[in-house]
C-alpha cells in the first residue's frame, strides 16, 4: 500500500533557506515560534500524518461515507483519527489564544495542512472547512458570536461548513433562492437547499456550524442582496453547549468520482434558526474571507496530490525492471534495467518534481504574505502583502491545481498498467485530485478573476506588485556566468507579461469578451513565469550552498538540475499560451451556437 512521508528536507529548504520564515516570525515578535519549536512541530506532524492518516487513505476511499435517515457515518477509523488530531492540537495551532488556540503563524499551519492533505485528502476536508468558517466569524462576527462559536471551532469540538451554491446556480450566487425571514427576537428563519456542501453532516464532532448565504424578502436582486447567516446543526443553549436540534437535515450525499471519505452533502434548511453575521446584504463580502482562505488551501491540494503521487512513482521507477537502457545495460546483473534509466520516465519524474517544488515555493511564499498582512508593524507592509495576495491567490488556486493534476497523471503513467489498478494507489490519487480544479470557483473563474478583476481592474497595479520583484531579481543576476542566461529569459518574459496585458486591455475596451477569451491562457502564462521566478531563486540558493562546501551535494545539485529542466523543457509552454491568448475572442465567439 502506498505510504506518504512528509518531504521534510524540501519543506525546510523552502522555509529556512529560500524564505527564512523563522526569521520573519522573530521579526514579527512571535516569540513562541522558535526554530526549535517549528522543527519539533514539523517532525511530529510528519509522524502523525504517516502513522495515523496515511493508513486510512485507501480504506476510507473503499468504504466511503454512509447515510441513513439523514445521519452520515464516516469510514472506519476516521472518527478516532479526528479525535487524535484535535487532542494533539493540530487544528488549533494558528487560532487565537483568546479562544483556546496556540497563536502560531498561519504559514506554519498551512505547512501542516500540506502534510495532512497529502496523507489523506478526504480527512483534510473536515478540519479544513472549519478553519475557513472560524476565519469568517473572527473577521465579521459580533463579540458574542466569536466567544460562542470560536471557543468550539478552535479545539475542533464543533466543525464548520460554508453553504453557498444551489442546484440551479453553480458559481452565479446572485441566483440563489434560499430565503431568510427576520423574526421578532432578532433571529432569522432560513429556508432553502444547498448542494455540494463538504462535510455538511458527519459523526466526528458534536455540532456543525453552517455559514449559509441567503436573501431577505426585500433584498435587492443579484449579489447585492445576499446576506450571511450562522445556522448551527444544534442550537447552542444558554451555556453555549449543544441544545435542541435545528430544522435542517442532510437530504443525501453525493456519489463522487473521488474523495469518497469526505461527505459531500445536499443540505435542506426548513425554517432553520439562523443568526446574521456581518451586515445585511453584505454576505458575499463576509464569505469572501472564507473563500479566499479556501482557495489558498485548494491550491495547496494540487501540490499535495502531486507530491504523494511523485513519492510512489519515484520508488516504483527505481524498482520496476523493464527493458535495457538505450546505451546498454545499466544493471547487467539484473534481468532488465530499472525504468528510471529511460529518458521518457525521467521526463515524467522531472516534470512532477519541477511542478511540485515550484508549487511549494509559491505556496509557502503566499503563506508568508498572510503572516505579513497580519503581523507586520508597518501599515505599508501590511497593505503590500494584501496587494500581493490579491494577485497571487487565483494563480495559486488554478495553476497549482492544474499542474498538480498533470503531475498526478504522470505518476499514474509511470506505473503503466499498474497505475490503473487500485492496489497501487495512483488511480485514487487521480480521482481525488480532479475536484481541486473545480472547488472554490472553477479554474476558469479564477482566470477571469485574475485578468479581469485583479489585473485590468487595478489598471495593472496588482500585476506590478509582482513584476517589480521579478525585475529586481533579473537585474541582480544579470551577467552571472551560471545563471545570467536564465535571468535574461525571465526578464524577457516579464516584459512580455506587461505587453500582453496591455494588448488584451486595449482589445477589451472595444469588446469585453476579449477578457474571457484570453483569461485561461493568461493565467497559465502567469503561472509559468511565477514558477520561473521561484526556480531561479532556488537555484541561486543551491549554488551558494555548493560554493560554501555543503555535504548535501546531491540535494543541491538536484535543485540545479531541476531548475535547468524547468527552464528548458517546461517554461517554453508559456509562449504557446501567449500566442493563444493573443488570438482574440473571434476564434471562440464567431461560431454560431447552431454550428457546434
Amino acid at each position: 500500500m502506498p505510504e506518504y512521508n512528509a518531504p521534510l528536507r524540501d519543506m525546510r529548504f523552502v522555509m529556512d533557506e529560500l524564505l527564512d520564515m523563522t526569521g520573519s516570525y522573530a521579526a514579527y515578535g512571535l516569540e513562541d515560534a522558535t526554530p526549535d519549536l517549528v522543527s519539533a512541530i514539523l517532525e511530529e506532524g510528519a509522524k502523525f500524518t504517516n502513522q495515523v492518516l496515511s493508513p486510512l487513505n485507501r480504506s476510507g476511499d473503499e468504504e466511503g461515507c454512509h447515510i441513513e435517515n439523514g445521519v452520515v457515518t464516516t469510514p472506519k477509523g476516521f472518527k478516532e483519527a479526528y479525535q487524535a488530531y484535535c487532542e494533539n492540537g493540530w487544528g488549533s495551532m494558528t487560532a487565537s489564544p483568546e479562544f483556546g488556540g496556540q497563536g502560531l503563524p498561519s504559514s506554519l499551519g498551512l505547512i501542516i495542512s500540506e502534510m495532512v492533505a497529502s496523507a489523506n485528502y478526504s480527512f483534510s476536508m473536515y478540519p479544513g472547512l472549519s478553519h475557513g468558517c472560524a476565519a469568517a466569524i473572527a473577521a465579521h462576527g459580533t463579540q458574542e458570536q466569536k466567544d460562542l462559536y470560536l471557543s468550539k471551532l478552535t479545539p475542533g469540538t464543533w466543525t464548520g461548513t460554508m453553504c453557498l451554491t444551489e442546484p440551479h446556480c453553480g458559481t452565479d450566487l446572485g441566483l440563489i433562492k434560499t430565503r431568510a425571514v427576520p423574526q421578532a427576537d432578532g433571529t432569522y428563519k432560513v429556508t432553502g437547499t444547498k448542494i455540494f456542501i463538504s462535510c455538511g453532516e458527519h459523526d466526528m464532532a458534536e455540532n456543525i456550524v453552517h455559514l449559509v448565504l441567503a436573501k431577505l424578502p426585500d433584498a435587492p436582486a443579484g449579489t447585492k442582496g445576499i446576506s450571511l447567516f450562522i445556522v448551527p446543526k444544534f442550537l447552542p443553549d444558554a451555556n453555549g453547549e449543544v441544545g435542541e436540534r435545528n430544522s435542517l437535515i442532510c437530504g443525501s450525499i453525493e456519489h463522487k468520482m473521488g474523495i469518497k471519505a469526505s461527505a459531500t452533502c445536499v443540505m435542506n434548511f426548513d425554517d432553520a434558526t439562523g443568526f446574521l453575521i456581518g451586515d445585511i446584504n453584505k454576505g458575499l463580502n463576509c464569505m469572501f474571507t472564507m473563500m479566499n482562505h479556501a482557495r489558498l488551501g485548494t491550491g495547496m491540494q494540487g501540490l499535495c496530490h502531486g507530491e504523494a503521487s511523485y513519492q510512489s512513482a519515484l520508488a516504483y521507477a527505481k524498482d520496476r525492471l523493464q527493458m535495457r537502457s538505450l546505451k546498454g545495460p545499466a544493471a547487467p546483473e539484473k534481468a532488465a534495467d530499472p525504468i528510471i534509466v529511460h529518458p521518457d520516465v525521467r521526463r515524467m519524474l522531472l516534470t512532477m518534481k519541477a511542478f511540485n517544488e515550484g508549487n511549494r515555493a509559491l505556496a509557502y511564499h503566499t503563506a508568508s504574505l498572510l503572516d505579513q498582512a497580519h503581523y507586520a508593524a508597518e501599515e505599508e507592509a501590511r497593505a503590500d502583502a494584501e496587494a500581493q495576495l490579491a494577485f497571487l491567490t487565483p494563480i495559486c488556486k488554478a495553476f497549482m491545481t492544474d499542474t498538480g493534476l498533470e503531475a498526478t497523471l504522470l505518476g499514474q503513467q509511470i506505473f503503466g498498467g499498474h497505475g490503473f489498478i487500485r492496489e497501487w494507489g495512483q488511480e485514487q490519487q487521480v480521482r481525488d485530485c480532479r475536484i481541486a480544479q473545480i472547488y472554490e470557483g472553477t479554474n476558469g473563474i479564477q482566470a477571469l478573476d485574475l485578468l479581469g478583476r485583479k489585473v485590468l481592474g487595478s489598471q495593472g497595479k496588482l500585476l506590478k506588485t509582482f513584476t517589480k520583484q521579478v525585475h529586481l531579481l533579473c537585474k541582480e543576476v544579470e551577467g552571472n556566468a551560471t545563471f545570467g542566461e536564465y535571468a535574461k529569459k525571465l526578464a524577457q518574459l516579464n516584459t512580455q507579461w506587461g505587453e500582453l496585458t496591455t494588448a488584451v486591455g486595449m482589445k477589451a475596451m472595444q469588446n469585453p469578451e476579449e477578457v474571457g477569451a484570453a483569461s485561461v491562457d493568461y493565467l497559465a502564462f502567469s503561472g509559468y513565469v511565477v514558477h520561473a521566478y521561484f526556480w531561479l531563486k532556488m537555484a541561486l540558493v543551491a549554488q551558494a550552498k555548493l560554493d560554501a562546501g555543503t555535504t548535501e551535494v546531491d540535494f543541491y545539485k538536484g535543485k540545479l538540475a531541476t531548475q535547468a529542466f524547468y527552464y528548458q523543457r517546461l517554461l517554453p509552454r508559456a509562449q504557446a499560451h501567449a500566442e493563444a491568448l493573443s488570438a482574440g475572442a473571434s476564434t471562440l465567439m464567431d461560431i454560431a451556437v447552431e454550428q457546434f
